[in-house]
C-alpha cells in the first residue's frame, strides 16, 4: 500500500492511520505524504474489488458524487481512493445529539439531500452495465432468498425464535414473489444508509457501493430511512417518505400501494440486517453489531403495528411478531432486565447479545453432581428430586449465598444508575443439573427482592424443547 502511494503521489508515505471499517473485512488506512493524502484499502476478494472499480468509474462518468479511484495494485487487492474526510451523516448527527443540540431540522435537511442524491442515482444509472456486479447482477429471487436464509439461520436460530421450516419457506416464496412485482430495473446500492454517505465541503458523497446491482427502487430508500442505528423518529421518516414520493412520482401514482411495497422492502432489509447482526455480532463477536439489535426490534414492532401487506403469509408474520416481542431488548426507559442462563461448558459460555460484553459467569462444577447417580441422570435441576439432592448438601447453600451477595450488590447499583441490562450465567459440565438448579434459585431470589425484570433461559434443555420463564 505504501509503495502504491509512492508511485501515485511521487513522494513517500509519511503517516499511516488505520480506519475502522464497520461491518467489512476490508482494511482501510489514511495515507499522508508531504503534500498529498488518500485512503488506502486492502481486500483479498478481487471480484468484489473489480465491482467497486467498475461502478466507481461508471458513477463518476454520470456525475454522481463518489470517491475517485487513484491507483490499483497489479493483483487488484490494494487500491487508493479519494480522501473524503471522517464525517458521515451518521457521525455528524450523532455528535450533535450527544452535545444536546436539537437535531430535528439538520436531520430533515441532510436526509432530504440524501434522497435527492438517491433519486439522481436511480434516474441516471439504471442503464449501467451490471455485468461486473458482485456476487450477481440482479437483486432477484435468488438474491432475496439468500438474504432470507441469512436471517433464518443467523438470527432466528441464534436467538431461539421458534419457526416451522416448511411453513416459513412457503411464506418466503409468496413474500419474494410480491417483492418482485413491478419495476426492478433501478440501480440499487444495497447499503444506502447514513454511515455510507460522507459529508465533504457541504456536499454528500456515496461510498461502499461494491455490492450494487439492479433491483427495485424501494430497497435503497428502505435502507436509508430504517437503518437501525440512525434512530430517526417515525414522524421524520413519514415526512421523508412523502418527500421522496412527491419528488419521484406523479400524482397518478397509487401511493397506498407504493407504501405497502415500500414497507415490504423495509422488512426484507431489516431481516437481512438482523442476519448480519447475528453473524457479525454473535459468531464473529463484534459488539457494535449486537448494539443495533434493540433498534431493529423496535422498528419492526412499530412497522407491524402500522402496516398490513396484501398477501397471505401467516407464519412469517408470526415470526415477525415474535421478534417484536423479544423481551431481551427492552426500551431504555424500562426496568432493569436481568437475563439468567444455565449452560454446558462443552458448548461454551453464552454470548451477551445485548452488547454489554457479558456479566457474571459462575462455575457450578465444584458442587456435588447428581448426574453421577442413575436415579438423577435423566432429570434436571427443576425436578424436585434433584432439588432435594442439593438441599442435602450444605456446600450448595453456601455457594448460592455467596452468589446472592455478589449479584445483589450489582443489581442495587444498576437500578440506582438506571442501567437496563445485566447477564448472569451458570455453567456446569452437562448444563442439566447444577447450573439449572443455581439459575432457578437466583432467579427466584431476584424476583422476590428487587423491582426488575427477570428472563430465565436453560440453553441445554432448549436444544430439545424451549424452556423459558
Amino acid at each position: 500500500m505504501e509503495k502504491l502511494f509512492e508511485q501515485w503521489a511521487g513522494e513517500p508515505c509519511m503517516n499511516k492511520i488505520q480506519i475502522t471499517a464497520n461491518g467489512s473485512n476490508r482494511l482501510y488506512y489514511r495515507l499522508e505524504g508531504e503534500t498529498k493524502h488518500c485512503i488506502g484499502a486492502f481486500n483479498a476478494n478481487v471480484r468484489e474489488n473489480q465491482a467497486f472499480f467498475h461502478f466507481a468509474e461508471q458513477l463518476k462518468n454520470r456525475n454522481i458524487n463518489v470517491p475517485e479511484v487513484y491507483a490499483i495494485s497489479e493483483d487488484q487487492t490494494t487500491y487508493l481512493q479519494q480522501d473524503l474526510g471522517n464525517v458521515t451523516i451518521y457521525t455528524y448527527l450523532s455528535s450533535r445529539k450527544t452535545s444536546g443540540i436539537d437535531i430535528t431540522q439538520p436531520t430533515i435537511k441532510l436526509y432530504q439531500q440524501a434522497i435527492d442524491q438517491l433519486i439522481n442515482l436511480q434516474d441516471t444509472c439504471s442503464d449501467i452495465d451490471f455485468s461486473m456486479a458482485y456476487p450477481r447482477p440482479n437483486f432477484d429471487h435468488q438474491a432475496i432468498q439468500w438474504d432470507l436464509n441469512y436471517f433464518k439461520y443467523y438470527f432466528l436460530q441464534l436467538f431461539h425464535i421458534h419457526f416451522d421450516e416448511q411453513a416459513l419457506e412457503n411464506d418466503f416464496q409468496i413474500f419474494i414473489q410480491y417483492l418482485l412485482e413491478g419495476d426492478t430495473n433501478c440501480f440499487v446500492h444495497r447499503d444506502f444508509q447514513s454511515r455510507n454517505i460522507m459529508i465533504n465541503d457541504d456536499n454528500l458523497y456515496i461510498i461502499d457501493f461494491q455490492g450494487a446491482r439492479k433491483g427495485a427502487a424501494e430497497y435503497d430508500l428502505a435502507s436509508l430511512l430504517y437503518s437501525s442505528k440512525a434512530d430517526i423518529s417515525d414522524i421524520i421518516r413519514h415526512q421523508l417518505l412523502d418527500y421522496y414520493i412527491n419528488k419521484r412520482y406523479d400524482k397518478n401514482t397509487n401511493q397506498y400501494s407504493y407504501v405497502q411495497k415500500f414497507y415490504a422492502y423495509v422488512l426484507v432489509r431489516m431481516m437481512q440486517a438482523m442476519g448480519a447482526y447475528g453473524y457479525r455480532g454473535i459468531i464473529e463477536k463484534k459488539e457494535h453489531f449486537v448494539k443495533s439489535i434493540p433498534y431493529a426490534v423496535r422498528n419492526m414492532r412499530n412497522i407491524l403495528e402500522s402496516i398490513k401487506l396484501p398477501i397471505n403469509i401467516p407464519h412469517l408474520e408470526a415470526v415477525w411478531k415474535s421478534i417484536g416481542e423479544m423481551t431481551d431488548f427492552a426500551d431504555k426507559d424500562e426496568k432493569l432486565l436481568v437475563s439468567i442462563f444455565s449452560f454446558s461448558y462443552r458448548n461454551g459460555i453464552p454470548f451477551d447479545k445485548n452488547g454489554n460484553g457479558g456479566g457474571y459467569v459462575f462455575d457450578c462444577r465444584a458442587l456435588p453432581n447428581p448426574g453421577l447417580y442413575d436415579e438423577y441422570r435423566l432429570l434436571n435441576g427443576r425436578d424436585k428430586e434433584v432439588q432435594d439432592f442439593f438441599t442435602q448438601h450444605p456446600e450448595t447453600a453456601e455457594y448460592l449465598n455467596a452468589v446472592r451477595d455478589i449479584v445483589g450488590q450489582s443489581i442495587k447499583s444498576y437500578i440506582a444508575k438506571k442501567y437496563t441490562r445485566l447477564m448472569i450465567n451458570f455453567g456446569c459440565t452437562g448444563g442439566r443439573h447444577r447450573s439449572v438448579y443455581c439459575a432457578e434459585q437466583i432467579a427466584r431470589y431476584i424476583r422476590d427482592n428487587f423491582d426488575c425484570q427477570v428472563s430465565l433461559h436453560h440453553l441445554e434443555q432448549s436444544r430439545l424443547t424451549k424452556v423459558e420463564s
